[in-house]
């Protein structure tokens, strides 16, 4: 249900892999996913999903940082309980998106990223698009505390969110914004 399962089965898929099953799936929230897959345990999340599972990501923590540095998610992903692999994502960013934050500076609204993503990342995609503040490596109830304390400095929030993960803040905002491509717990 989450965006970026949905870009990595995809990718799986126009690559000719086949999509095992998988038991004992276990969903962290905020930091990624696990499970047993022909017999081997395997997750995929985060670096915080390696830290909850006691996994030393090595050398691939460096080449992370590296496509974080490029905007991209890094996950990672262990086979038993060892590092195995590191997936690169990015969600492009649309043409009309650097126009819309200056729009909305424009009228006078200060923008703030909300995200669980590294702010390595986050920092790189909001200097594309000019973003006010990041507040990175956050849980979903981080998001949802950060939208009530900027409602308590007595600003009206508006929230835009597409998954699980930003559920409760959306819920907290005083305009809450699902994507129309989110999950249903988001809309």
């Amino acid at each position: 249900e989450h965006p970026l399962a949905s870009a990595i089965v995809a990718g799986a898929e126009e690559r000719g892999a086949a999509v095992a099953e998988t038991s004992d799936f276990e969903a962290h929230t905020g930091k990624g996913v696990s499970g047993t897959v022909e017999g081997r345990r395997v997750a995929l999340g985060n670096a915080a999903i390696f830290d909850e599972l006691g996994i030393d990501a090595g050398a691939l923590a460096a080449r992370a940082e590296e496509l974080r540095s490029e905007g991209q998610t890094a996950m990672f992903v262990a086979v038993d309980d060892r590092a195995a692999g590191l997936l690169g994502v990015a969600d492009p960013i649309k043409e009309t998106s650097a126009d819309a934050v200056a729009m909305l500076h424009e009228d006078g609204v200060r923008i703030v990223m909300l995200t669980g993503d590294s702010a390595t990342t986050a920092r790189a995609v909001a200097k594309q698009l000019g973003i006010d503040e990041v507040l990175a490596d956050m849980l979903p109830e981080d998001k949802a505390k950060a939208v009530r304390e900027l409602q308590q400095q007595g600003h009206v929030v508006a929230m835009a969110g597409d998954g699980v993960n930003d559920a409760p803040a959306l819920a907290q905002a005083d305009v809450g914004i699902a994507m129309g491509t989110g999950t249903d717990v988001a809309m």
